[in-house]
């Protein structure tokens, strides 16, 4: 059996590097474990960015500007990519110049100099996938954490990273001039199979008080892209089995907000980190839809063993929407 599942990996040594991979000990989920300490108080902030990586430019430069101001005023413990982390087709090698470019030379903040947990979308598949995958990159710059499908657990909170690119059936039947990367992958349907098995193990096994997914591809949104059917139909409902309370993707290129009439999920889309799609809005539910905002922007998330905050900013650092939920604290005497 592979080493890795039997004692922790310690990524860095250096102290805003420090993370440490951990499998669960005792427990049948093949997902990676990785342990990121809340602050002392209990408390956890962080930032999501997605569909950035454009060498700075549609503004991508000024998002991670504002980025870097929010994130010192949050005082934030990490930042949260939803993929397409470099466009258009992914990175060709681990010292391909589009990491210093679009990530090492973008995000220089002292705020954003915390782990960056990142996952896959479909244009970094088009890509060398082992590239961005590669412990190089974390020589290189050690905020850089990238797997398929992992878990990270805050104490208070769970964050499940879904690779969800290999989900979507067009890029199999319909690639047109695309070239992807399906090496790892193939058996699809065993991978898959696989992934969401141990997807609903790590779920059940987790005591955290909030449970987060992170995935590239949409499941509810009313932007370009519309629906994914296929994580609808595959992935949809293990997150309703297992009262996940946010959902948070990439791939539309706006920041969006949608609440669930049929469970408690929260689906948010922070797809706003470079190049943004205007106008490009289809109808929703006004049930469901709580806010969209067809520009560049990101979002943050606070989280106590109470209280779960998200704020949407635009590229100007300006807030436009908030939304926050509540769950009864367990105070423990000592």
């Amino acid at each position: 059996m592979d080493t890795m599942r039997d004692k922790p990996i310690k990524f860095s040594s250096s102290a805003f590097c420090l993370i440490i991979l951990l499998l669960a000990y005792n427990s049948t989920a093949e997902l990676r474990r990785l342990v990121q300490p809340p602050k002392s108080d209990g408390t956890l902030s962080f930032l999501v960015v997605g569909d950035w990586g454009r060498r700075g430019s549609y503004n991508q430069s000024q998002v991670a500007l504002q980025m870097g101001k929010t994130g010192k005023d949050l005082n934030i413990d990490f930042v949260i990519s939803t993929g397409d982390n470099f466009y258009d087709d992914g990175i060709t090698s681990p010292y391909d110049c589009q990491f210093q470019d679009s990530f090492t030379n973008i995000y220089t903040a002292p705020s954003l100099q915390k782990p960056w947990y990142n996952v896959l979308g479909n244009h970094d598949y088009r890509g060398n996938v082992d590239a961005q995958l590669s412990p190089i990159l974390k020589d290189l710059d050690c905020r850089w954490v990238c797997l398929r499908s992992y878990v990270v657990n805050a104490d208070i909170v769970d964050i499940f990273f879904v690779d969800t690119t290999p989900f979507v059936d067009k890029y199999f039947d319909e690639p047109k001039d695309h070239v992807y990367d399906w090496s790892g992958v193939l058996p699809r349907n065993k991978y898959l199979n696989n992934l969401l098995a141990d997807l609903d193990v790590s779920f059940q096994e987790s005591v955290a008080k909030w449970k987060i997914v992170v995935g590239h591809h949409t499941i509810k949104s009313a932007g370009h892209h519309g629906i994914t059917k296929e994580l609808e139909k595959q992935l949809l409902p293990i997150l309703e089995a297992n009262e996940v309370d946010l959902y948070i993707n990439g791939h539309d290129h706006c920041l969006e907000h949608i609440s669930s009439i049929n469970s408690g999920i929260q689906f948010m889309t922070s797809g706003g980190g470079s190049k943004a799609w205007k106008g490009d809005v289809n109808e929703w539910n006004p049930q469901e839809m709580r806010f969209y905002y067809d520009g560049q922007g990101f979002m943050s998330v606070y989280l106590s063993e109470a209280e779960l905050r998200v704020l949407f900013y635009d590229g100007y650092g300006r807030v436009l929407h908030r939304w926050n939920t509540y769950k009864e604290a367990i105070y423990t005497d000592i």
